[in-house]
């Protein structure tokens, strides 16, 4: 528009970006129709490196399995080339399995009886050095540090003979020696039945050897070599739900229930516990530690949720045992709203830092919140992921399901957000899911089934995007585009809370059910571009927009 005897144009404020549109990339570890997944199969944790190059998962069984990108290698031409294409590259996302592991064993800790399980908790990247990985692995007690790099396999080459035809007693080096059609004696004479003995084990050419050549040790194939180079035990009472890297590149930290600690990367022998929340008598025990992260760029920085559905910031500098924080998030309850679940629910199982650090992601059992470090007031964004699922909170309590433990992810712009869910059971008769927005549409003759479900949430300002995707090869297979109402936001300035995601949602009249046994708990975005890796049960599904 323009506006005034100048005529200066006033630009309006820039619209929330349009909704993306995913599809399919990758699966590995597809299970076919009717055919059972085996417990230790099942994808525990995911992680991508800081590049995205590389993408890690663990399993129940205690392997870590990697994969690595490669349509970023296959592109040819000089950069001068590249830079004369005036249009983007479009490369489809694709990895590749690069090698795997057996990181944890099953273990009994015979102090107190305790079966200790080889699942793998969490995985973290640490930095590259000299074309190598490096990674940390935990299950519920102890951390292993891994370094994986290629091996060149030496082989002895350019022999004599051909060491595959040699036999009885006869070697290689043995070989190498003879060159001559008869056997030559310390006192001159020659040896016959030596050398016939030597020849007929190794099988010379009647004509003999026309030259002596030397052997040689070539490297033409390499292998991937996965190496442990620390392990970090005995030094957690309880359970390890978190380890997170510093961004000093030296020290990581890890949490249990009640206590976090610190690590250098290089000393496996000794850590300093940093945050203690044991009470002296354990009966006036409220609250534990769910889940721990370094900030992204400040290495005296941390944050930590707890099962009270509040997350703490804390400063190294302030002191060496961080018992009292420096911000305190957590929304207040609203009057007259309290239920037995209140407190289960508002338990946070996962926090993620916005990768410039500003913004602090959390999944409690119903919603995505998300936190400005610089306002503790209340959450900036709350979205609701499976609101039709209150009234079967009674139910979800009866078989722990309530308890389960779902991740959360930003993408690399801190634009949108992502979390698992539950699927839908199959149904065969025509009905529509109104749960979720857009919904979905059944024919009468689909007995097919909703898989692991997982959401997607825009958080720029004033975006209303909320995407329910299938863990499937169609991700957005039978969904009708509908307009979504718009988001009920309760301030007007850009930092106002929002909650999306429940306008559309409602409990199902029909009575339909929902298998609450499936649930798509690990996934994770890359960190510069619009892909996500998520697991259903042992299935690794990759998608990109």
């Amino acid at each position: 528009m323009k506006g005034g005897v100048g005529g200066e144009v006033a630009e309006a404020p820039a619209g929330p970006p349009p909704p993306l549109e995913w599809k399919f990339s990758q699966v590995f570890g597809e299970r076919t129709a009717g055919e059972e997944v085996q417990e230790v199969d099942i994808i525990s944790a995911i992680e991508f490196d800081k590049s995205g190059d590389h993408l890690a998962t663990g399993d129940r069984g205690g392997r870590v399995v990697l994969f690595e990108r490669t349509d970023t290698k296959e592109q040819v031409g000089s950069r001068r080339e590249l830079e004369r294409v005036d249009y983007p590259v479009s490369r489809h996302p694709e990895f590749r399995y690069k090698t795997e592991f057996q990181s944890h064993e099953p273990e009994f800790d015979y102090l107190k009886s305790l079966e200790i399980e080889e699942k793998i908790n969490k995985i973290r990247w640490c930095q590259t050095a000299n074309g190598a990985v490096f990674l940390l692995s935990t299950n519920d007690k102890t951390i292993k540090y891994w370094k994986v790099q290629e091996k060149k396999v030496k082989k002895i080459s350019e022999m004599n003979i051909d060491p595959s035809k040699a036999a009885g007693n006869g070697s290689v080096a043995s070989s190498s020696l003879c060159s001559s059609p008869k056997q030559c004696l310390a006192n001159g004479g020659c040896g016959d039945k030596a050398y016939s003995s030597l020849s007929n084990d190794l099988s010379f050419l009647p004509e003999g050897i026309p030259s002596l050549r030397l052997p040689m040790v070539t490297s033409n194939e390499t292998s991937l070599l996965a190496r442990c180079r620390r392990v970090y035990a005995h030094a957690h009472d309880y359970h390890i739900n978190s380890i997170s890297n510093n961004s000093d590149g030296e020290t990581f930290i890890s949490a249990d229930d009640l206590r976090i600690n610190l690590w250098n990367l290089e000393i496996s022998n000794q850590s300093f516990n940093i945050v203690d929340v044991k009470p002296a008598n354990m009966e006036d025990l409220t609250e534990v530690i769910t889940s721990a992260e370094f900030h992204p760029t400040h290495c005296n920085t941390l944050a930590y949720s707890s099962s009270k559905g509040s997350v703490r910031l804390i400063d190294l500098r302030q002191s060496a045992l961080c018992d009292s924080h420096s911000k305190l998030f957590e929304e207040q309850e609203a009057p007259g709203s309290r239920s037995f679940f209140t407190e289960i629910i508002a338990s946070i199982s996962d926090i993620k830092f916005a990768k410039d650090g500003r913004y602090i992601l959390s999944r409690d059992y119903m919603t995505l919140k998300l936190w400005d470090i610089n306002m503790d007031s209340g959450p900036v964004s709350t979205f609701q992921v499976h609101e039709y699922l209150r009234p079967k909170l009674c139910d979800l309590y009866e078989n722990d399901s309530i308890f389960d433990k779902f991740e959360c992810c930003l993408s690399g712009d801190g634009s949108r957000v992502a979390t698992g869910s539950y699927r839908c059971v199959e149904f065969p008769f025509s009905f529509v899911l109104h749960i979720i927005s857009p919904p979905l549409h059944f024919s009468t003759n689909d007995y097919s089934h909703i898989s692991n479900l997982f959401r997607v949430f825009g958080c720029a300002a004033g975006s209303t995007e909320a995407t329910t995707l299938e863990a499937s090869k169609n991700p957005m297979r039978r969904q009708v585009q509908t307009p979504s109402r718009p988001s009920r936001s309760l301030s007007s300035s850009l930092t106002r809370v929002v909650r999306r995601g429940a306008d559309n949602a409602s409990v199902d009249a029909n009575g339909n059910s929902f298998d609450f046994t499936t649930k798509l708990l690990h996934l994770a975005w890359h960190p510069t571009e619009n892909s996500i890796a998520c697991a259903a049960a042992n299935s690794l599904y990759m998608y990109y927009a």
